[in-house]
């Protein structure tokens, strides 16, 4: 694997990372901004699901980061991806911009880690192997 190819695939997955630090500390705080949010997507205006959704990400993103779960944590965050997906779909939100937003991080991180992990590149040929004479 080429050096500049596992750095982009690190830069790819440390985008991924921050995102979600981010968004976890956001919600384990919580902001106000999450709890109106959140009243907006159509759920109670609680503080404990604000946090309980922070700890959620929190532990996917964790699991993401560290090498031996990263494929774990990739799992787990596209279901959790999955899920923004469907509540800015319920909700009628806007399609690039909201909706498809989860679908957008989900492939960043698969992304992230096919560049950095040769054994996913493996799983997962884009190109078909070289033919031999």
């Amino acid at each position: 694997m080429s050096k500049s190819r596992h750095v982009a695939g690190s830069v790819m997955s440390g985008l991924v990372i921050a995102f979600m630090l981010f968004d976890a500390g956001m919600k384990l705080v919580p902001l106000d901004v999450v709890i109106n949010a959140t009243a907006e997507l159509g759920y109670p205006p609680s503080a404990d699901l604000a946090r309980a959704l922070g700890v959620v990400a929190l532990a996917c993103t964790a699991l993401y980061g560290l090498p031996r779960t990263a494929v774990l944590g990739a799992i787990l965050l596209t279901a959790y991806m999955g899920g923004t997906v469907a509540v800015h779909l319920r909700v009628g939100n806007p399609l690039f911009s909201h909706m498809l937003f989860g679908v957008y991080l989900a492939g960043l991180a698969w992304g992230g880690l096919y560049l950095r992990d040769s054994r996913v590149a493996a799983l997962l040929p884009l190109r078909s192997p070289p033919v031999e004479v």
